[in-house]
C-alpha cells in the first residue's frame, strides 16, 4: 500500500465526530476512512484535561498504529487537550477542529464580536481564546451547553424541552451582540435548526466539522496524498463501547453510511481486540 492509498483516521469521544466523517464524505468521496469512537469513555466534555489527554492519546496510537495517512481529531475537547502533542507524536499530517473554525470565524464576523459554545471541557481549556489571541480587533464571547451532547446522542433535535435549553444557553449570547457563533462541538451542527432559530438569521454559524474538512482537503492535497480519479471508498466504523449502539446512534445521526461497528476493546475500554456488532 502506498502513502496515497492509506486511510484518513478519523478520532472522536463518540458520536459528534461522525458530522465530521460526513463532511469528509462529502468533499473527499474517493478517501477511505476509518472512524473510531471511544464511547465507552464518552462524553470527554465533562472530564479533566488529564483524563481526556490520556484517552485521546491511546486513540490515536491505535489509528496510527493502523497505518493511516492523515489523522483528524473530530472532537474539540480533545484537540484541546492534545494538539501539540500529537502533531509532535505521529509522522503523519494532524488536523484538528478548533484552529479552522477559529479562523473562518475571524473572515466571517463584521464587528470583530465572536460567540462560541462547547463543552465544559473546551472552554475550560481556553483553546479558542488562544486561538483567536493574535487576532486584533476579536472579543470572544464563550458559552458552554453541556446538555447538547445529551440531547444530539438520544436523537433528540426538536421538540420544547431542546427549545427550552437551547433559550437557557443562547439568549444571553444574543444579548451580546455577537455577529458570528462557532459551534465549537461536533455535535452542534445537528442542532443547527434550533440554534439558529433561537441565536437568529442574523448571526453567522461556523460548523467547525464543515471547516475541519476543508483543512483536511487542503492538507492531503499540499502532500499529495489525495487519490486521484473517481473510486469505491472503504468506510470503516469502530467503537470501544457497544457496536450495536453505535451503528444505530449514527445511523439515526448521518443516515445509511453506517454499515458495520467493530469493536476495538480490552477491559478498561482501551483499544484493543476487536469484535463486529451483528
Amino acid at each position: 500500500m502506498t502513502a496515497t492509498d492509506a486511510p484518513i483516521g478519523v478520532f472522536d469521544s463518540g458520536f459528534g465526530g461522525l458530522t465530521v466523517a460526513r463532511a469528509l464524505f462529502d468533499q473527499l468521496p474517493g478517501e477511505d476512512t476509518v472512524y473510531l469512537g471511544d464511547t465507552a469513555r464518552a462524553p470527554y466534555g465533562t472530564k479533566s484535561i488529564p483524563e481526556v489527554r490520556e484517552y485521546a492519546l491511546e486513540c490515536l496510537d491505535y489509528l496510527a498504529g493502523s497505518g493511516v495517512k492523515a489523522l483528524v481529531i473530530a472532537c474539540n475537547s480533545a484537540s484541546s487537550a492534545v494538539l501539540r502533542d500529537a502533531r509532535e507524536r505521529y509522522d503523519v499530517p494532524v488536523v484538528d477542529v478548533i484552529l479552522p473554525a477559529a479562523r473562518r470565524a475571524v473572515r466571517a464576523s463584521r464587528d470583530g464580536r465572536i460567540g462560541l459554545i462547547c463543552t465544559e471541557a473546551t472552554a475550560t481549556s481556553g483553546s479558542y481564546d488562544d486561538a483567536l489571541a493574535a487576532v486584533p480587533g476579536i472579543e470572544l464571547v464563550t458559552e458552554p451547553c453541556p446538555s447538547f451532547v445529551d440531547f444530539v446522542e438520544a436523537g433528540v433535535t426538536g421538540g420544547p424541552e431542546l427549545l427550552d435549553a437551547a433559550r437557557g444557553y443562547l439568549l444571553p449570547l444574543r444579548e451580546t451582540g455577537i455577529d458570528t457563533l462557532i459551534l465549537g462541538c461536533t455535535h452542534y451542527p445537528l442542532l443547527a435548526g434550533v440554534i439558529s432559530y433561537v441565536i437568529g438569521d442574523e448571526v453567522t454559524l461556523v460548523s467547525s466539522a464543515e471547516e475541519c474538512a476543508k483543512e483536511v482537503f487542503a492538507t492531503l492535497t499540499d502532500a499529495g496524498l489525495l487519490h486521484e480519479g473517481p473510486r469505491e471508498p472503504e468506510r470503516r466504523f469502530l467503537t470501544t463501547g457497544s457496536p450495536e449502539l453505535f451503528a444505530g446512534i449514527g445511523r439515526r445521526l448521518i443516515g445509511g453510511v453506517i454499515d458495520e461497528v467493530e469493536q476495538v476493546y480490552t477491559a478498561a475500554g482501551v483499544p484493543g481486540g476487536r469484535r463486529p456488532s451483528s
